[in-house]
């Protein structure tokens, strides 16, 4: 393995092959022009400006990753975040240089290149949830949010590593690790874990393998991820990303959300993927509550902000809670009125329901979706055969008790599941978050999303100290987390909660922090902590 600290910062573009994966199209050809291009760190306004200013183009700057990914995920530290690699995005970048070329830029993320989790259907690659038994499923179609991405300009440069089946499988799971994909490591420190389950996007992200990467999340995906990894990531109201042709946990939870190193790349990302989908259950109620996030952005958001503080989601670890303190005074330097300390009078009450309603609609959104889009195997009771007869590949660190108590639930028709559901969204939502921000008149509520990344352990799986973004997961609205400091080179994340469709304001007030505190710092790659 080579040394982190011989990487080169400047990367020439070369082609390259990633093992196991098909050559992107035009790779054997000699560049004609030898152009150096620093990816790292990359911005979306940055790398477009240089676009536009014709010092670089789609394509070199698709290439420069490409030999990044095969630089430092394939050999170099080996951090094992990409999947897969999209067999035409040389093509794909080609043809927007030639869009810009003849003076059509469809957006800021013309020629942008993107990593997507795989779970989400793009054509051209597998969609597997990381399961060997959807190693060969190739969906017919791309997911609404794809097609929107495409619409948009960008290239889609590949497919992420996750925790296998989003960590829906086993209560052993150790996260980052797919039986297809292996395990991913922390870029920040490598036997330290990303945290699941858009692990593959929360690493390739902050080690710069593409400029913007899409996550998702049902509780924690999406924000555990981007904490640990030094990023900012973006949870949205369930319905503003469409769900169409992502497989499924929760009707009720999921969504796809932005992964970035910025506020402003979450935002320009958000802009592209928010969009109401009728076909989506979720996806009227988006109607006319999609905005410009981007444009929205204001370093000053935070002035007269008024924001409580939820220390009922602190306490577990104290470099944490001195991180915490620290960005509360940031807070307060930049205008805002903290509410200190605020409580949410059901704190967690809405655990076991919310695991109800999971394994419920893990089961019937599943066979919906395996069946509807040709999968190699057809349902959730094949799906736990195929793990059995191969056992020795599919699991060979845990089992998959979560799937087989799935199995043994009834439909959604079910008064055990209604209740459940109906419990679920009152104690977190009317009764939880929704009542503390009305009852208090707060803007938003923070918190610190989670603590620092555990060591990677496939025997005792995953080491939680505690997080607080949950309470939005369950009750559907939006979150944002942005770095706020880091425990002996691991990074934390402070997490902004509001009520439904404030993805704007919640942007705006994370920028302003952002701006103020300037936490992020890039990942070193450093083997361990161990002394």
């Amino acid at each position: 393995m080579r040394p982190a600290l011989v990487l080169p910062v400047l990367l020439l573009l070369a082609a390259c092959e990633r093992p196991g994966d098909s050559v992107p199209a035009n790779a054997g050809e000699a560049a004609t022009t030898t152009v150096a291009i620093d990816v790292i760190e990359l911005d979306v306004a940055e790398a477009g400006r240089r676009m536009a200013n014709g010092e670089i183009d789609s394509r070199q700057l698709t290439q420069a990753y490409l030999d990044r990914i095969a630089a430092i995920d394939d050999a170099g530290p080996g951090i094992n975040a990409v999947i897969e690699l999209a067999p035409d995005a040389l093509a794909q970048a080609e043809a927007r240089d030639a869009e810009r070329a003849a003076g059509q830029v469809r957006g800021p993320l013309h020629g942008i290149p993107v990593l997507l989790k795989d779970n989400i259907d793009a054509t051209g690659m597998a969609n597997s949830a990381g399961s060997l038994a959807l190693a060969g499923h190739r969906p017919a179609d791309d997911a609404f949010l794809v097609a929107r991405l495409r619409e948009a300009g960008a290239v889609i440069l590949g497919k992420t590593n996750l925790s296998e089946w989003a960590n829906f499988r086993s209560s052993r799971s150790t996260s980052g690790w797919s039986s297809r994909g292996g395990q991913t490591r922390n870029p920040y420190v490598l036997d330290r874990n990303p945290c699941g389950s858009s692990a593959g996007t929360g690493a390739a992200i902050t080690a710069s393998l593409a400029t913007v990467g899409v996550g998702t999340e049902t509780d924690g995906s999406i924000l555990c991820p981007s904490a640990v990894n030094g990023l900012v990531g973006l949870k949205p109201t369930v319905g503003l990303v469409s769900r169409d042709g992502i497989i499924p946990i929760s009707i009720s939870q999921d969504t796809a959300g932005p992964m970035a190193r910025t506020v402003a790349d979450a935002a320009a990302l958000l802009t592209v993927l928010a969009a109401a989908d009728p076909a989506d259950p979720a996806g009227a109620a988006a109607e006319g509550k999609v905005a410009d996030y981007l444009a929205g952005l204001d370093k000053d958001a935070l002035a007269g902000k008024r924001i409580g503080v939820l220390r009922q989601a602190m306490g577990y670890h104290p470099d944490v809670d001195a991180a915490t303190e620290r960005a509360l005074d940031a807070l307060r330097t930049a205008g805002a009125e903290l509410v200190d300390p605020v409580e949410i009078a059901t704190w967690r009450q809405w655990g076991g329901a919310e695991f109800e309603v999971l394994l419920y609609e893990f089961k019937d959104g599943l066979d919906t979706y395996l069946a509807d889009s040709g999968a190699p195997v057809a349902s959730l009771e094949a799906l736990v055969a195929w793990n059995r007869e191969n056992a020795d590949r599919a699991m060979p660190f845990f089992g998959q008790e979560l799937f087989e108590q799935a199995l043994a639930k009834g439909p959604l028709t079910d008064a055990a599941y209604l209740e459940a559901r109906a419990r679920a969204r009152r104690l977190a939502g009317e009764e939880g978050l929704l009542a503390l921000l009305r009852d208090q008149n707060l803007d938003a509520v923070v918190a610190p999303t989670t603590g620092p990344a555990w060591p990677t352990d496939p025997v005792l799986g995953d080491h939680f100290t505690g997080a607080g973004y949950g309470v939005a997961a369950v009750a559907g609205t939006p979150s944002v987390t942005v770095p706020m400091g880091e425990v002996r080179g691991l990074p934390l994340g402070l997490s902004f909660m509001g009520p439904a469709w404030s993805e704007a304001d919640l942007l705006a007030m994370a920028y302003a922090f952002e701006q103020a505190t300037q936490a992020r710092r890039p990942p070193a790659f450093t083997p361990s902590l161990a002394p």
